[in-house]
């Protein structure tokens, strides 16, 4: 080998160091050293996934080598205020209370870092009254307490919009709206890390009934019940924790796969990300045992761990295709 390419390969070797330190750094900057396992709190809008998966499989797409675990112990129903209303699920059952399970979930999980996201469940659909206010607040409070006690770092997100034209509750969506401020006005006066979801729902819900009062889009609806979102939805709040993650580059993404679109096989990559993330959800439901009935059965942990590393080894050559 003769002096100019020994030149070239030091070079190039310097090169991808640089390369490595500055996605080092990045990272570093975004979710900070030390984040290893990341956890999903909230309702049925946290268990449907879909949200926390395209975080996943983005964020994993960008870092493939971070070894970050997703954990999605989302619970449908669920409330952080406590508060149930007469005939929930048609008298089967009140509905789920934060309070009983997070320090299980706390406990088994050890998450360096937890999203909430709570509040739509939380007013029982009914219009805005100072008790079930205070209620939440005192929820979200505990829960922010109980989550610092623990050393992790939480980020909680404001409420879901809700769609008042699909939905069946009058006066609910202003409800959300205070909710929402009043989580951000936590992040001014005590610096709490908040995250925005419900204006830009309602943003683009709105913008979109200027064209057509009754909008929506099958299956792509923000929520066509008025309190599930769809695909969009979803898009949405994921694209809001991506950027501000700082991943600025996703702003204008109009989805997950187009955001992955360097990926050759992104729709496949994507489906077995959200695969994984179902049968962890209902593992790690199942071991921390939650209450509500109607649920799936998770596999025993070691079992879904087990499946879990066969989906990975399918997972990572589709991000390193050889």
């Amino acid at each position: 080998m003769n002096q100019t390419s020994l030149k070239m390969n030091k070079s190039i070797r310097a090169s991808l160091v640089i390369v490595l330190i500055v996605f080092q750094q990045s990272l570093s900057a975004q979710l900070a050293p030390g984040i290893k396992r990341i956890l999903f709190l909230g309702n049925s809008i946290t268990w449907a996934g879909n949200y926390a998966n395209y975080v996943e499989a983005y964020v994993n797409v960008q870092y493939p080598g971070a070894q970050l675990a997703f954990i999605n112990l989302g619970l449908p129903s669920e409330t952080v205020s406590g508060l149930s209303e007469p005939g929930h699920a048609g008298g089967a059952f009140p509905r789920p209370d934060l309070h009983e399970r997070l320090a299980r979930v706390l406990e088994q999980t050890k998450p360096d870092l937890v999203f909430a996201c709570y509040g739509m469940n939380d007013g029982i659909y009914l219009p805005l009254h100072k008790d079930r206010f205070q209620k939440f607040k005192d929820g979200i409070n505990w829960l922010h307490n109980e989550v610092e006690k623990t050393g992790a770092r939480i980020i909680h997100l404001t409420p879901p919009d809700y769609d008042e034209v699909r939905g069946k509750s009058v006066a609910y969506a202003a409800v959300l709206d205070s909710y929402a401020d009043w989580l951000l006005g936590m992040k001014r006066q005590l610096r709490w890390e908040v995250i925005d979801i419900h204006y830009p729902m309602k943003k683009y819900l709105l913008a979109h009934r200027k064209v057509d009062e009754q909008f929506h889009l099958d299956g792509f609806a923000l929520a066509q019940d008025g309190v599930h979102p769809g695909e969009t939805g979803h898009w949405i709040i994921a694209r809001q924790i991506l950027a501000y993650l700082g991943f600025k580059e996703i702003e204008r993404s109009a989805g997950i796969i187009e955001s992955l679109k360097q990926m050759k096989n992104a729709p496949q990559y994507v489906k077995l990300v959200s695969e994984r993330q179902n049968l962890m959800r209902d593992a790690w439901l199942t071991a921390t045992k939650h209450l509500r009935p109607g649920l799936p059965v998770g596999l025993p942990l070691i079992e879904a761990q087990s499946k879990w590393a066969g989906l990975q080894q399918r997972i990572d050559s589709l991000i390193n295709p050889r």
